[in-house]
C-alpha cells in the first residue's frame, strides 16, 4: 500500500512538471510603447535593458526598457516594465507620431530646416529652406551607405509631429530622431552679419565744337558728369551640428568664409563643414 502511495505521488509530480515543460514551449511577448508586439525568447533581463530573440530566428537584440511596456512571458507570467506617459502626453495637445523603432533609424539622415541670422537677428525662413535644400543636394553625392531623407518629407514628418519652429527647443534630439526615423539629425544655423561698403566713381566729360557757316570753329564747350556707385559686402559664416538618436552630439563645429562677398552666399563654408562631417563620404 505504502509503495502504491508513493507511486502515485511519483505520477502526479511528474504530470505537473510534464504540464509546466508543455505551458513553457509557448513564445515570450514583448510589447512596446509604440503599441508593437514582439514575439519570441526573453534571454536577459537587466536593470535597463531586455535581451531578445525573434521566434525562428538567432540575432539578439537588445531593447531598452524604456522602450517596453511589459512582457508577457510564455509561463503566463506578466511583468511591468513601463507605465510612461506618451510624449504626446508630456506636451499636452502637441501630436508626436512615435512610430519608428531604433532598427528603422539605422544609416538613416534627416535635415533640419537651419537657422538663419541677419546681423544677429532672425532673418529670412526661405534662406534657412534653401541652406536645408543645398545641404541635403550637396550631401546627397557624398553618402554612399546612408539614407537621406529628403527635405520634403522631413518637413511634413516634423509638423505631423508638432515640430515646429516655435516649438522646436521644446524637443530633444532623440524625439526629432523618433519622430522623423532616422539615426542622425543635421541642425545648422546661417550668419549673415554687413561688412564694409566699396565705393566707385566714374567720370564722364565731353565737348562740343560750335562753328559758323564757313565751317570755322567759333569756340568749345565742355561739360561732364560724376557717377559714384556703392556695394555692400557681407561677412558669412555657417556653423553645423550632427546627433544621434541618443541625444549625442558627434559633430559641432563653424565655419566662416575667408572672403566676404557681395550677396551673401554660404555655399563656401556649408561644403567646407560637410567635407570634414563624419557622415560625408568621398
Amino acid at each position: 500500500m505504502k509503495k502504491l502511495y508513493t507511486l502515485l505521488i511519483l505520477s502526479l509530480i511528474s504530470i505537473n512538471l510534464y504540464a509546466q515543460g508543455v505551458k513553457n514551449t509557448g513564445v515570450d511577448i514583448v510589447q512596446k510603447t509604440n503599441g508593437e508586439e514582439m514575439k519570441g525568447l526573453v534571454v536577459k533581463v537587466t536593470d535597463s535593458e531586455v535581451t531578445f530573440i525573434y521566434t525562428g530566428e538567432t540575432a539578439q537584440y537588445v531593447i531598452k526598457k524604456s522602450e517596453i511596456a511589459k512582457i508577457v512571458h510564455a509561463s503566463g507570467r506578466v511583468e511591468i516594465i513601463s507605465q510612461q506617459d506618451t510624449p504626446a502626453q508630456n506636451r499636452q495637445n502637441d501630436q508626436v507620431a512615435m512610430s519608428a523603432s531604433p532598427a528603422d533609424h539605422h544609416n538613416k539622415i534627416a535635415i533640419l530646416p537651419f537657422t538663419y541670422l541677419m546681423d544677429n537677428q532672425p532673418g529670412a525662413d526661405a534662406i534657412g529652406y534653401k541652406a536645408q535644400e543645398d545641404t541635403y543636394g550637396y550631401l546627397s553625392q557624398h553618402s554612399a551607405g546612408y539614407t537621406i531623407l529628403d527635405p520634403r518629407t522631413t518637413n511634413a514628418l516634423l509638423a505631423k509631429g508638432g515640430v515646429t519652429k516655435d516649438k522646436m527647443m521644446n524637443f530633444t534630439m532623440k524625439e526629432i530622431c523618433d519622430i522623423v526615423g532616422v539615426e542622425y539629425v543635421i541642425d545648422g544655423v546661417v550668419t549673415q552679419n554687413k561688412g564694409y561698403q566699396t565705393s566707385s566713381t566714374s567720370d564722364v566729360s565731353n565737348s562740343k565744337v560750335k562753328r559758323d557757316d564757313n565751317e570755322k570753329i567759333k569756340g568749345v564747350s565742355s561739360y561732364g558728369s560724376s557717377n559714384s556707385n556703392a556695394v555692400q559686402r557681407y561677412d558669412v559664416s555657417v556653423s553645423l551640428h550632427i546627433y544621434m538618436d541618443n541625444n549625442a552630439s558627434i559633430y559641432n563645429q563653424t565655419h566662416k568664409a575667408f572672403l566676404s562677398n557681395t550677396d551673401g552666399s554660404y555655399s563656401s563654408p556649408l561644403e567646407y563643414l560637410l567635407k570634414r562631417s563624419p557622415l560625408y563620404r568621398k
